[in-house]
Parts: structure tokens; sequence; C-alpha cells
């Protein structure tokens, strides 16, 4: 009977022991339940205020966006207001041959991209046309037809910060130019970090043989021939008044007469002076076209003094068989025979300033130009000029040819007629020796072959 009891006693502490060790994992399993759904309550009050506040940063952001579209459009209408009829407003790719861009841009006008508040060049700024046509009318303005050059020559520093308000010619859309102009300036320092960084910065007499002097109004011109010298050459001797008219100056009164300074001829201290203080400007061309027009000119027409100075070695040299009156006289020279002559490190005779290397005349890495223009565009852009120096509204670049009047000028189909005659070699070559030009003043390669 005691026997039983134990038994059952024992029994029933058995049947208790579950009892109690479920009741006590029950209650931890809910307070577990309890305590996470509390601390996911927390992580979703949390959540909730910060999407709240994300949502009020991007409202008002959205906000700040559209007011600012809103004030961008304005300034574009603005800006569209003030832009004359016919001018584009879309970025200008850089041309393959001038004509052939101005063919398709008749009515281009400066690029928009250059930001004037900021005049830091982009790559896609680097691809500017060299070409801008302007719309200049004659009414009274803020701008001022001082200078463009009274601008600092820093690049933080917009070039129409520096201008003060005058009695002289509005240039509407003129801010545009002065953007590609400060990107032309912008990319020659580029270029000349780059490629010329190492070259001595003194300048010598040598450097500014090809500067003419205009005192007047300050000007000092570097001649490049082909891009229309003889004509700046007539318009600065009236500007310095050696003359009443720039269409009665003859070609040989422009280069033989004496009447315009070259920087060479004053001491170094008045060379370095004058660099200093005056206003520099110089007009470029595509180098291919270039060479073309000085061949026809130089070689191809009659001329005695090229023909006996470089016709005759150059005949000598590279025609085969040539007979005795091209010796004697040195004129038929092929265009051919003309380029063996430039490429060939020996040559017969030395380089000519008519198809020199602009870079090598003008030295644009020692001397800082104000302005670099382009024969491409001459008339708008001289025009641009004479107006921002001061000078008469009357006067204007003249136009005419005066050698071989009867010739038609040189353009991309002529250019590419000759250089027809040339392998695929030969214009490479020719290509690499002028490749400083092409770098310095944005042109395109002339053909797709190469490079």
């Amino acid at each position: 009977m005691k026997m039983k009891m134990v038994v059952d006693a024992l029994c029933g502490r058995r049947r208790r022991l579950p009892c109690f060790l479920l009741f006590i994992l029950l209650f931890g399993a809910g307070g577990l339940v309890l305590f996470i759904h509390q601390q996911e309550t927390s992580e979703l009050a949390q959540a909730q205020a910060h999407a709240m506040r994300l949502a009020s940063t991007l409202r008002q952001s959205r906000e700040t966006l559209s007011t600012q579209d809103k004030e961008r459009h304005k300034s574009y209408g603005y800006q569209r207001a003030q832009t004359p009829e016919g001018v584009l407003t879309s970025l200008i790719p850089p041309m393959q041959f001038p004509h052939t861009e101005r063919r398709k841009q008749k009515a281009s006008a400066m690029s928009q991209e250059h930001d004037m508040d900021s005049l830091h060049v982009t790559k896609r700024q680097l691809k500017l046309l060299k070409t801008s046509p302007l719309v200049i009318q004659n009414k009274n303005s803020g701008f001022s037809n001082s200078s463009v050059f009274a601008a600092s020559s820093s690049l933080s520093v917009s070039p129409l910060d520096s201008f003060s308000s005058s009695s002289g010619s509005a240039l509407q859309g003129s801010w545009k130019f002065f953007s590609i102009l400060e990107a032309r300036k912008q990319l020659m320092k580029e270029i000349c970090a780059k490629y010329k960084g190492s070259i001595s910065k003194i300048i010598t007499r040598s450097h500014v043989k090809h500067l003419y002097v205009e005192d007047k109004h300050k000007l000092l011109y570097c001649q490049v021939p082909k891009t229309g010298c003889s004509n700046w050459k007539r318009t600065l001797m009236v500007l310095a008044g050696k003359a009443s008219n720039v269409q009665n100056i003859q070609h040989d009164t422009v280069h033989y007469g004496g009447h315009l300074k070259k920087l060479e001829s004053f001491s170094q201290k008045e060379i370095m002076h004058r660099l200093e203080t005056y206003k520099k400007f110089v007009f470029v061309r595509e180098p291919f076209e270039r060479i073309v027009s000085a061949y026809r000119d130089k070689l191809e027409n009659p001329n005695d003094y090229y023909h006996n100075l470089f016709g005759k070695p150059i005949i000598s040299k590279y025609r085969l068989n040539p007979s005795e009156e091209a010796l004697r006289t040195g004129s038929g020279v092929m265009f051919k025979e003309f380029i063996q002559y430039l490429l060939d490190v020996h040559r017969p005779v030395g380089m000519d300033i008519h198809w020199d290397q602009v870079n090598q005349l003008c030295h644009p890495c020692l001397i800082h130009y104000d302005f670099i223009g382009k024969f491409e565009n001459m008339g708008e852009e001289s025009n641009f000029l004479l107006r921002l120096i001061g000078a008469p509204l009357s006067l204007t670049l003249p136009t005419f040819k005066d050698r071989n009047p009867g010739d038609e000028r040189t353009s991309l189909e002529i250019t590419k007629k000759y250089f027809s005659q040339l392998s695929m070699l030969e214009r490479q070559r020719l290509y690499d020796f002028y490749y400083m030009d092409y770098l310095m003043f944005n042109y395109s390669k002339p053909f797709k072959d190469l490079y």
C-alpha cells in the first residue's frame, strides 16, 4: 500500500513538471513576440518620419527646380528675343572645309555653348565654329566700341565686364562672338601648354619681324600672306592717316612704300612696351587652301621674282628631264613639284613667308594675341574688329583682289582639284607639316583618310 502511494506521488510530480515547463515556454514566447512587435512598431514610426522628411525635401527640390526652369526659360526667352532673326543658337561643329560650312550655315552666328559667366572651355567648346557672321546695327547701346581687348586677359573675367558705355555703334549678338574669341584664345593657350611648354619665353626681334605697328589706335598686326594681308595693310594706312581711301592704294605702295612701321625697327624696350600695351591681332586661313592660293599666285601665274628664286631650283631638282627653257625661266612649276619641295628636308631653296606655317610667322605661344580672326569670315570679323577699336564707321576692309584679278579666288573646289594630283602619302605628310596650325586654329582634317 505504501509502495503504491509512493509510486502515485512520483507519477503526479512527473505530470506536473511538463505542465510547468510548458507554461514557462509559452510565457517566454509571448514575451518575445511582444518585444518583436514593439521593435517593429518603433522602426515603422521612424521609417514613416524619414519618409515624410524625404517627401518634403523632394517637394522642395521639385519646387526649386521648377523655379529654376522657369527662370531659365525666361532667360532663354530674353536671349531669344535679343537674338537677331536668322541667327543659329545651336552648337556649330568645326568645319571640314571652310567654304562648305559657309554654304551649310549661311545664317549661322556665334555659338551659344560658351558660358559668359564662366569662360571655362569644354571639349564641346573646342569645336566652336571658326566663322561666325555678325549683325551690326548703328544705334546707341550700352556696348562700348572702344575695344574687346579692354577685357582682362584672365579668362575668369567676362569680356563684357570691362566695357563702358559710349556713343558708338551697337554690336547685336556680340556677346556670343566674344565667347568665341575667348574660346579661340583658350584653345591656343592649351595647345601651347601641351606642345610648346618647353620653348624659351624670351622674345627677340626675329619673333616680331612680321608684326606691323599702328600707333594711333595702338595696334599690332601679324602679317600672314594669303589671308587678306594686303587689304589689312591698306586699312592700317588709313587708320594711321597715311592715306584717305583704301581703294586708291596700289599693291606696290602697300608692300614696298614703307608707310607702315615694323615692330622689329624699334628698340627692345619699345618692342616690349608695345607688346604689353598694344592690341595684337592676326587672321588665319585653312592651311591647305592657303598654300594652294600661294602656289597659284607665286608659281603658277607670271611672277619673275618667284620663278627665278624658287621656280628654277624646284624644277632643277624635282623634274625629270626638264627643258632648257624651264631651267632658264623657272616658270611652269607643277603643284606636285611644289609639294615635293615643301616636304624635302634638304630643300634647294629656303622657306617663304607665303607658305610658311602661321605658328612660325606669328609665334602665338610667345605673343598672346587679343584677336584671332578667320579668313573664311573675313568680312564680318574684320568689320567687327574695326568697330571695336573705334575706327570710323565709313571704314571697312576692302575686298578687291589686286593680283591676278581675272583668276577665280581659291576655294574648296579649286583646292580639291590641286590636291587630287597628290598621293595619299603626300597629303598625309603635308598635313603633318601643317599639323600645329590645324591644332592651334582649330581647323578640321581636310581629308577623311588623314590620321
